[in-house]
């Protein structure tokens, strides 16, 4: 077992316990394990390997299903299911002619414009790597300018963010003020800027401090 795979099975367990202590209804949209074979598949439809971390995410989660509390991950995204990336992955190198190998494994419900990716294009610096994708904006390494945030290490910050009720701390040194986890009236999790009033709901709770 790689390090990378032993750190997101470390990382992911606590969040997925946080969930169910602290967002049922979150947790109640979390897939099952996507396994082996499933992993497979998919690489082989797309013709491109997993970086061991996301391989490693999926097989204890096979993404999440649409609903209320379906934006778990920062900016309110949601983990595409395995058959959702590939389709979102032929149409980018298909349609759209994007550079194959940057996997869109993430985007906000019913959003197709702009969501997270995994750099997969084995031989570059950012091989593993978080980045963002819009239709219009193209692919941008996460931190915009700072690139350089590995899947594995993001994941583990998601984790104390959540467990000391902060923002993210991002790899450049800054603090990500726009994606600050808050909870819904309805028990479901997402990050938004609090300070924001048109997305601070009625009933929403910033965490501000361990729960």
């Amino acid at each position: 077992m790689s390090d990378d795979t032993q750190r997101v099975a470390a990382a992911w367990g606590p969040i997925e316990t946080w969930l169910g202590e602290h967002a049922a209804a979150s947790a109640g949209l979390l897939r099952p394990p996507a396994g082996e074979a499933g992993i497979a598949a998919a690489e082989a439809a797309m013709g491109v390997e997993f970086p061991a971390a996301l391989a490693a995410w999926y097989r204890l989660c096979d993404g999440f299903d649409e609903g209320h509390g379906c934006g778990i991950l920062p900016s309110g995204m949601t983990m595409l299911p395995l058959a959702d990336l590939v389709d979102e992955y032929r149409m980018r190198t298909r349609d759209w002619e994007r550079e194959v190998g940057v996997l869109p494994f993430a985007r906000k419900a019913g959003d197709v414009w702009s969501g997270w990716y995994v750099d997969a294009r084995r031989g570059e610096p950012s091989y593993g790597d978080l980045g963002h994708w819009s239709v219009d904006g193209g692919d941008d390494l996460y931190p915009l300018g700072r690139g350089g945030w590995p899947l594995v290490d993001w994941l583990e910050e998601i984790v104390v963010a959540l467990e000391e009720g902060r923002c993210l701390h991002r790899p450049d040194g800054m603090d990500d003020r726009h994606d600050w986890p808050v909870l819904t009236g309805s028990q479901g999790l997402t990050w938004i800027d609090p300070r924001e009033p048109r997305l601070f709901l009625d009933g929403m709770i910033k965490l501000d401090g361990p729960r």
